[in-house]
């Protein structure tokens, strides 16, 4: 049985995206991933998905990332899976990609679990007609990280400076990126501090050994300039991580510093308000020929809210930008070929 989604409202041949018609996505980081209940939104009711679902289309998205934290595809049993599409249809939402955090494939103790839970991840990623599975190196918060009230403010897990590591990183993402492509699918890589992917050399260094035209990275650099310590700066971030992009998670911060170094502090904002200049960025991108998903994302507050807030700035900016052509490869595009993709 086919169980990809029937979605209508995006059109994916990449060559005709306009600033109306670009797919952006909200995240559902504003929703709790345990409800008062203290039933997880994973096992939760089908009137927690309605109520969910509803809020993201009452806030103006066609689209929404399902993150592992919240929904986990591989572990949703064919029945609550159609279950969950059929209420995200009736809202008019399509379900793109699958973001899996937190399960390295390099943490210790945990690598071949984590790997046959990625495998798994993307056959339902398949099975639910997604267009990107996107994943990274970050390993679950420490005790720390739990009680900051910005996690990224206390120090997390470090991959360590080991070439056998690096190499088994290396040979278990090209495993999945073989395997994401062979059901139709692009990997992305998502970009985090401390992990082989936390600096623009060592991300774009990880693709290139990787060696595969359809493992791109998520360029999540916002994640790099929210830490409270030196970082590398924005433009050079993206001037080299962008033609290796093909999927994003944007969002932005505010950040003050001393000119020593001594010290750096950090607060989420909206894309157009923060430190990055997405206005720049996306123009580079698209001009440059990258043609991915754009997912919004927010942490405290109105997290849905401000994601709203930046669909609207994203399509102001996409409307004056000039479109290059793509490259043809899936590190600049998303792929058209699966199954369930939007017609």
């Amino acid at each position: 049985m086919n169980h990809a989604q029937d979605w209508v409202q995006q059109d994916w041949d990449t060559t005709t995206w306009t600033a109306e018609t670009w797919p952006i996505a909200a995240c559902l980081h504003g929703f709790p991933a345990v409800g008062t209940d203290g039933v997880a939104v994973h096992d939760a009711a089908p009137e927690v998905w309605d109520d969910i679902l509803g809020q993201v289309a009452a806030a103006g998205f066609s689209l929404a990332e399902v993150a592992d934290s919240h929904i986990r595809p591989a572990d949703l049993e064919p029945a609550r899976r159609d279950e969950f599409l059929a209420i995200a249809r009736s809202h008019g939402v399509g379900i793109p990609s699958v973001h899996l955090q937190r399960r390295s494939v390099i943490q210790p103790g945990h690598e071949e679990d984590n790997l046959a839970y990625a495998h798994r991840t993307i056959d339902a990623a398949a099975e639910w007609g997604m267009q990107v599975f996107s994943t990274g190196l970050h390993q679950p918060f420490n005790d720390a990280q739990k009680r900051a009230l910005w996690f990224w403010t206390a120090q997390g897990p470090k991959d360590p400076d080991d070439p056998e590591v690096w190499q088994a990183a290396v040979s278990r993402l090209r495993e999945l990126g073989e395997h994401a492509a062979s059901v139709g699918l692009p990997m992305a890589l998502e970009m985090y501090e401390d992990t082989y992917l936390g600096t623009a050399d060592s991300a774009v260094r990880l693709i290139e050994d990787i060696g595969l035209d359809t493992v791109g990275l998520n360029a999540d650099v916002a994640n790099l300039i929210r830490l409270h310590r030196p970082v590398e700066d924005w433009k050079e971030l993206f001037a080299k991580t962008l033609p290796y992009t093909n999927y994003l998670h944007v969002k932005n911060y505010t950040r003050d510093e001393a000119g020593d170094g001594s010290w750096a502090t950090s607060v989420p904002s909206t894309m157009e308000t923060g430190l990055i200049n997405y206005r720049q960025v996306l123009r580079d991108a698209v001009a440059n020929g990258f043609r991915g998903i754009l997912m919004t994302e927010q942490y405290g507050g109105d997290s849905l809210g401000v994601c709203a807030t930046n669909q609207r700035y994203i399509r102001s900016v996409l409307a004056t930008a000039k479109f290059g052509e793509t490259t043809g490869t899936t590190r600049t595009s998303t792929a058209t070929t699966t199954e369930g993709a939007v017609r």
